[in-house]
């Protein structure tokens, strides 16, 4: 995933913190709605949520769809669902002081 190269091997060094919150795309990976702090920059939550339709993309092709995915990074959680072409994405830092979600309840 393209995405974690550009937030985590910046140019500049710079650290950024991690986002939180949810995000809505269309099919065609346009946002609709964002719970995402407005300080995270937009071209990185695009890049989530291209990948993110790109794997339901393949998953279907390959015969496979998915319904939702959830992938766990070392210190980001991502899960999405697939919603008629669009998803909804969901944006969770892990930190050693919070437990991880229970996504069964979402």
């Amino acid at each position: 995933m393209g995405f974690l190269k550009n937030m985590f091997g910046g140019r500049h060094g710079a650290v950024q913190q991690l986002p939180t919150g949810t995000i809505t795309v269309d099919r065609h990976g346009h946002i609709v709605t964002s719970t995402v702090s407005s300080a995270f920059p937009k071209n990185l939550l695009r890049d989530i949520a291209r990948d993110v339709l790109e794997l339901f993309r393949e998953a279907r092709a390959a015969q496979m769809p998915l319904a939702e995915v959830s992938l766990h990074y070392g210190s980001l959680n991502i899960t999405a669902r697939e919603l008629r072409g669009g998803a909804i994405i969901f944006l969770f830092p892990q930190t050693a002081l919070l437990p991880k979600p229970n996504y069964s309840r979402l």
